[in-house]
Order: structure tokens, then C-alpha cells, then sequence
């Protein structure tokens, strides 16, 4: 099939990627002209593992280009995906700004059906919209459709090959079919609604996900006072069916480009038709808070962080990504910094974003994890690499100022920290804490 997907951004980008490695030719289109540069030069603005590859050997065999001409895409292809961002406004919306000015060019250029596809994540009603803005343009026959994405940032084209299901919502049996043929390739897990309510999946799934975070590290938080294990918790939890174990890893909670977004945007929507979703809204709250157990930490600890050099691993919101929008390392880097603090920041992957959010004197930026540490009164571990795991304690221990670790993604065991020496504090797990080798809870 002959697709345009408009926006090549992390959505865009992946599923342009991912419907040409199953035999579509695919336009990506952005208005961006140096990232499309960069793109037919085999460049990939953002860190995704397997995505440079894909993208490389499909452009190779001709079935995927890119291009700033929004018109010819829309002429050559039969399907139009609408990828571009929803970035917050102030007030937690979801600026439909850029969706809009895709539909205006979409109806400008219009020569023949088409099916408009949303894949941007939209409040409920936007297709509507989408159709009122190339109808008054356009004459031409067309149909709309939301198929929400539910990819995951570090596992975004695994999860794209490989989806749990695909929601295809849309009123036109044209549309539903062409789509299902598209689509089956992947999965035959294919749920066919209407718009609105396809939208609202979306919505709704985040949400539900993020509940289980914050979920989850309240329970932590009650587990540190309470002298029990949140992960043997989550465990136990997780072989019930009727709950899982996904997303019931206690820490400092979540951050990225959906879930502090995508709950906004919900408790906004929920607002406008006169509904108080409090659940929602004491989610956001306990993920905003729970961040700030570890600057709880480390001030009960020191009394107070002015004049100490904190090491910092770990700057994007997670692993095997290079995202840092909303990660939880900029507030808590950001107090430090205005406490007075100096901080040595690494991150395998991740700093150079992480600097244009945030770049001041009392930074200093390492591509070591060992430098980082090393003359170091405290380390926090903000993101689970990988790497991070595999360190020799002892050795780490041995390079500090002070061997004290605030692990705030629970990465180490019992057996890795009682033999390392650190002072040691986790998060909902205070049997592992050692504060001058005695169990101890900081909050």
C-alpha cells in the first residue's frame, strides 16, 4: 500500500519505518528540511534501539523515503497518517495546533479519496475536527480514522512489529477494510470501534498504566515504614491475573512524553464536561512527589545538600532512550543546584538533550560513570541502565568522598550491596537499607 506519514517524530518516524519493513512504500514527511536531510542521509534524530537499521535497509530497497513536499506525499499515497506532536499548553490541553494545520494541507492538496488516518494522540472529538477542516477546503471524497499508537520509548519498534492489538475507530467500511488489510500483517488482534471511543483508549490505557505507578509507589512508600519488601509486594501482587505484573516497579516515578502528558490532557477533557476525575489528579500528584523521596534522602542525611558534590546516574526518564522530557533527574538535579549542591551528571546516552533543558555552572557533565562518582559525598541512581547493574561495588565505593548510594530504581540486590560497603537506601525496600550497617528507613 502507498503511505504518508506526516510528522517524523517519534511516532511518525517509527511506525514510517515499521509499515515500510512490511512491504509498504512510505513517504515520511516533515516541514523540517534539515532533519529530512538528515534522514536521507541515514541519520536518525533520536536514540531507539533497531531503528537506524530498519530504517537504512528499507530505504535501501526504495519502499521508504523522506521529504518536506507535504503535496506530493498526499498525491502519491492512499493512506495519510497524521503523527505529528501534542505538545501540553500551560493549562494541560493538548495543543491541537499542529494537528489542525496538517488538516488544512491535507484538504488544500486533496485530488482523490483518501483515508486521513490520526495517529497523534488527540482528546475526543478531534477527528471530528479534522474532517470539519478538509470538508470546508475540499470537495474531494475522503474518509477519517483514529488508530492510536501504544508503543513504548526503548521497545518502540519491537512493540510496533509486534503489537498486544491494533484499535482501528472509524465510521466508513472503505476505511475499516483498507486498514485491516494494512494492519493484519502485524497482528490479528484488530479492534474495530468508532472514533470517539478509539480515542479514548488511547486515553484511558495511559492513564491506567500511570495509576499503577503511582499505585505501586505508595506502597513502596508505606512498605519503608512498615518494615516490608515492595518488590516481593509487586510480585505477589503480579501472579494475579486480574492485575499483572506490568508496571508495578516501585521508583521515582514516571516521566517522558505521554504519561505526564496524556494524564493532563485527560483530567482537561474530564473538566469540560463538568467532571472532577480526582483519582487522576492524585496520580499526577503522588508521581510528582515521589521523585522527591530522594532529595528527602539525602537532606535527612547530610541536614542539608549545600556545598556537597552529588554524583547523578542517569538522566533520561528511562532506559534505552534518549528522552529526557519530564524525567524525573530535572527537578531533582534542579533542587540540588539551588540547594547549593554540586552535581556530577552521566547518562550512556542521554546528555547532550538533557543539557539543552538544563546546562548551568554547578553541573558537571561526565562521560564516565565512575567519573561521575568518584570524590562524590552521595550517588543517585535515577535511571536502570544496563550498565549501572553490572558495576563492581567495591571499586565504586572506594572512589567516594562518602559511600552513600540513593538507589532510586531499586537496581541493586542483597547480596551486591551488603558486600559493597554503602550506606545504601532504595525505595519500599528498608531491610536492604544500611545506614552505618543497621537497617534503617529514611521515610
Amino acid at each position: 500500500m502507498n503511505i504518508a506519514v506526516i510528522g517524523t517524530g517519534y511516532v511518525g518516524l517509527v511506525s514510517g519505518v515499521c509499515f515500510s519493513e512490511i512491504g509498504n512504500r512510505v513517504i515520511c514527511v516533515d516541514n523540517n528540511q534539515d532533519k529530512v536531510d538528515m534522514l536521507n542521509a541515514g541519520e536518525v534524530p533520536i536514540y531507539e534501539p533497531g531503528l537506524k537499521e530498519l530504517m537504512v535497509a528499507n530505504k535501501r530497497a526504495g519502499r521508504l523515503s523522506f521529504t518536506s513536499d507535504i503535496a506530493e506525499a498526499i498525491r502519491e499515497s492512499d493512506i495519510i497518517f497524521i503523527a505529528v506532536g501534542t505538545p501540553s499548553l500551560p493549562n494541560g490541553d493538548a495543543n491541537l495546533g499542529y494537528v489542525e494545520q496538517v488538516a488544512i494541507e491535507i484538504g488544500t492538496h486533496l485530488e482523490s479519496y483518501k483515508i486521513v488516518v490520526t495517529k497523534s494522540t488527540v482528546p475526543v472529538g478531534t477527528n471530528d475536527r479534522v474532517r470539519e477542516l478538509i470538508q470546508s477546503i475540499s470537495t474531494q471524497p475522503f474518509d477519517v480514522a483514529s488508530v492510536p499508537e501504544f508503543l513504548r520509548e526503548g521497545s518502540a519498534v519491537k512493540d510496533t512489529l509486534n503489537p498486544d492489538r491494533i484499535v482501528i475507530g472509524t465510521d466508513s467500511e472503505r476505511a475499516i477494510k483498507a486498514l485491516k488489510k494494512l494492519h493484519r500483517p502485524l497482528t490479528e488482534n484488530l479492534i474495530i470501534t468508532d472514533i470517539r471511543s478509539a480515542e479514548m483508549i488511547k486515553y484511558a490505557s495511559n492513564a491506567f498504566l500511570a495509576t499503577k505507578i503511582s499505585f505501586i509507589n505508595e506502597i513502596s512508600n508505606i512498605c519503608e515504614k512498615v518494615g516490608a519488601d515492595v518488590t516481593r509486594v509487586a510480585e505477589g501482587m503480579g501472579y494475579d491475573k486480574r492485575i499483572g505484573s506490568s508496571f508495578l516497579k516501585a521508583g521515582i516515578g514516571y516521566g517522558g512524553s505521554c504519561f505526564p502528558k496524556d494524564t493532563q490532557a485527560l483530567i482537561q477533557i474530564a473538566g469540560k464536561v463538568d467532571y472532577d476525575f480526582r483519582l487522576l489528579k492524585s496520580v499526577v500528584q503522588v508521581n510528582q512527589d515521589q521523585r522527591f523521596n530522594v532529595i528527602r534522602k539525602l537532606e535527612e542525611i547530610f541536614g542539608t545538600v549545600s556545598g556537597r558534590t552529588i554524583a547523578v546516574w542517569g538522566l533520561a526518564f528511562k532506559p534505552d532512550t534518549d528522552d529526557v522530557r519530564d524525567a524525573p533527574a530535572i527537578d531533582i538535579i534542579r533542587y540540588l543546584t539551588e540547594a547549593g549542591a554540586v552535581v556530577k551528571a552521566y547518562d550512556p546516552i542521554a546528555t547532550a538533550n538533557f543539557r539543552k533543558e538544563m546546562d548551568v555552572a554547578s553541573i558537571a557533565w561526565e562521560d564516565n560513570p565512575l567519573k561521575a562518582a568518584k570524590g562524590a559525598d552521595a550517588l543517585c541512581v535515577l535511571t536502570e541502565w544496563k550498565e549501572f547493574s553490572q558495576m563492581n561495588l567495591m571499586e565504586l565505593a572506594s572512589m567516594m568522598n562518602e559511600a552513600i548510594m540513593i538507589d532510586g530504581r531499586n537496581v541493586y540486590n542483597k547480596e551486591q550491596i551488603h558486600a559493597s560497603g554503602f550506606q545504601y537506601y532504595s525505595v519500599g525496600r528498608p531491610g536492604l537499607n544500611h545506614a552505618e550497617g543497621k537497617a534503617a528507613a529514611i521515610i
